[in-house]
C-alpha cells in the first residue's frame, strides 16, 4: 500500500520560506519520478514542480521558476520542496504525488497516487 505523508506546512509572512517534505513508503521510491501540486481556495489543482526518478531531470511551473527548487533523497524515501520569496498567492494545499511511468509530466492524470497534503498559508 502507497503511503505518501506531507510535512513542513505553516502560516508564514511574505518573503519566507519553507521547505516542505513528503515520505513515502509501499513502493520502490527511487524508481518513480514525483510531483509537487497545489490547490487554492476555490480553484483547482495545479503542478508546482516534478523531479525524475534519479533526480537530475526537474520541471517548474512558470509561476514558482527562480522560487522553487524540488529535491529528493532516495535514501530516505523523500521529496522535498524548498519555498523561497514566498507571496500570498502562493497560499494553498500542497500535495505530492508519484508520477505514472509512462506519460507527461503537468498534468494530475499523469499521477496515481497523493498524500493528503499540507496547508501552506502567507501573509501579506
Amino acid at each position: 500500500q502507497v503511503q505518501l505523508v506531507e510535512s513542513g506546512g505553516g502560516q508564514v509572512q511574505a518573503g519566507d520560506s519553507l521547505r516542505l517534505s513528503c515520505s513515502a513508503s509501499g513502493l520502490t521510491f527511487s524508481s518513480k519520478a514525483m510531483g509537487w501540486f497545489r490547490q487554492a481556495p476555490g480553484k483547482e489543482r495545479e503542478f508546482v514542480a516534478a523531479i525524475s526518478s534519479s533526480g537530475g531531470t526537474t520541471y517548474y511551473a512558470d509561476s514558482v521558476k527562480g522560487r522553487v527548487t524540488i529535491s529528493r533523497d532516495n535514501a530516505k524515501n523523500t521529496v522535498y520542496l524548498q519555498m523561497n520569496s514566498l507571496k500570498p498567492e502562493d497560499t494553498a494545499v500542497y500535495y505530492c504525488a508519484v508520477r505514472r511511468v509512462l506519460g507527461g509530466w503537468y498534468a494530475e492524470n499523469y499521477y496515481e497516487y497523493w498524500g493528503q497534503g499540507t496547508q501552506v498559508t502567507v501573509s501579506s
